[in-house]
């Protein structure tokens, strides 16, 4: 029976001079510089063979989202006889590491993805991903990896191409959407690299070990595609596993990209998983969240994290921001500089989709906590507020306040004013009253 894997039947040749493996339908790969002999790829690695990597693609379309269809590069048929449509966009997730496409986390994504009317194509190549202890090898396989997915784009072309009137023309490039986690994320710009004209390719948490500060050529860049976006969160030294240099178009640090919300310390981490996995999983999660909440996630451009944490880049500038993840598109790119955000604890770490809609009125209760010294009549003060949901108005405000010591001369307080600035867009919402009140005593503003 034949193996429903990737299979190469023609023969590879080895050069005679340096290390080198050529596929008549992948092309040429090689072991010299810049892929090893520096001092970030110390180690050299050939990629294993095609059939030993055994990648797989399987697709999920809106006819199939939760039970795949296994397609393969060598045969027309079994595309042709799938629901995969040319009239669709295609998105195509590649794992990194020691993973799989099969019953995983790219499955789950592609079937959220499937609800936009897409082709989603999961790569399986868990036979060369291998592991921590072969991870030069694993990261020189995903070379091949990508070039069994631009292998498998151009036989789309050509299938397109044999049904053109049917099917309404040549697929388009633009069509295309690539999606990898860690080590994925540099097989797709290797998909890039050889196949010409990707609209768009994410990197989840790009690998950092063999990638840091190598040249474009061995890694996730912005000449791969039209539009490059990566998530950085696993950056922080000296165990952050994601890199930490930009290398897209968009380059999104949530959290400054090295400590997630809800994930442990790593200096007080307690076994390997945690270690290793928690921050660099978070791109994942992060970036399935943003399909189902499509206005969950507003990045803000800014010099550094520190300008970010302390407000001096908000509200967005005048073309606004752009928002992470699945439906942020190359609007809003702004030069040199990086976006950060700030998200919340994982809410999509619930066995059931929690429900997420912009909040159209808000009332919002401001408290005080004093301590001697720390307000004085007429002065301004603000602080950032961060919630988990997009505000549209502010209608309703109450203030109180409370003393950290005893009032022991019943001192009274008030807000005169308070006024809300919306990040998405700096409108501003205002609200006032006469008067103060007793401690612990509500105060109620109306618009001014």
């Amino acid at each position: 029976m034949r193996d429903t894997a990737f299979e190469e039947t023609l023969h590879p040749f080895l050069s005679l001079a340096g290390g080198e493996v050529c596929y008549e339908t992948l092309g040429c790969f090689t072991d010299d510089k810049p892929y090893s002999g520096t001092p970030q790829r110390p180690k050299a690695a050939l990629p294993w063979t095609p059939k030993k990597i055994g990648a797989r693609f399987l697709l999920f379309t809106p006819e199939n989202p939760t039970k795949h269809q296994v397609i393969r590069a060598d045969s027309i048929a079994s595309i042709e006889s799938s629901n995969f449509k040319t009239t669709r966009k295609t998105c195509i997730i590649i794992h990194g590491m020691a993973d799989k496409a099969e019953d995983s986390w790219v499955s789950k994504m592609c079937n959220v993805i499937t609800m936009d009317d897409v082709n989603c194509i999961g790569v399986d190549w868990r036979r060369g991903s291998g592991n921590i202890a072969i991870y030069v090898q694993a990261a020189n396989n995903a070379r091949l990896v990508g070039a069994v997915v631009a292998h498998f784009l151009k036989i789309i072309q050509v299938r397109s191409h044999m049904m053109q009137a049917a099917a309404g023309g040549l697929y388009s490039c633009s069509s295309i959407h690539l999606i990898g986690h860690s080590l994925g994320a540099h097989a797709a710009g290797e998909t890039g690299k050889r196949y010409s004209g990707i609209w768009k390719i994410t990197g989840l948490d790009p690998a950092h070990p063999y990638f840091e500060d190598t040249p474009a050529e061995v890694r996730l860049d912005t000449s791969d595609a039209f539009f490059v976006e990566v998530m950085h969160t696993d950056t922080g030294s000296p165990l952050g596993v994601g890199i930490k240099n930009p290398n897209g178009h968009r380059d999104i640090y949530p959290n400054g990209g090295k400590q997630m919300p809800g994930c442990p310390n790593k200096i007080s981490a307690i076994t390997l998983v945690d270690i290793l996995a928690c921050n660099h999983l978070r791109a994942i999660h992060y970036y399935t969240a943003s399909i189902r909440h499509p206005g969950g996630f507003l990045a803000y451009p800014c010099d550094s994290y520190k300008a970010f944490k302390e407000g001096s880049c908000f509200p967005c500038p005048a073309p606004g921001c752009p928002l992470m993840g699945y439906f942020s598109n190359s609007s809003n790119v702004y030069a040199c500089l990086n976006y950060y955000l700030t998200p919340s604890p994982p809410l999509w770490f619930s066995p059931e989709p929690v429900p997420f809609s912009p909040v159209s009125s808000l009332w919002v209760h401001v408290v005080l906590v004093c301590s001697r010294g720390d307000f004085f009549p007429g002065n301004i003060y603000s602080s950032f507020l961060d919630v988990d949901f997009e505000v549209i108005s502010v209608t309703r405000v109450t203030f109180s306040w409370s003393l950290s010591h005893f009032n022991l001369f019943q001192h009274t307080l008030g807000a005169a004013r308070i006024d809300f600035q919306r990040g998405r867009d700096g409108n501003i919402s205002s609200f006032c009253t006469d008067g103060t009140v007793p401690e612990h005593v509500i105060q109620t503003l109306l618009p001014c």
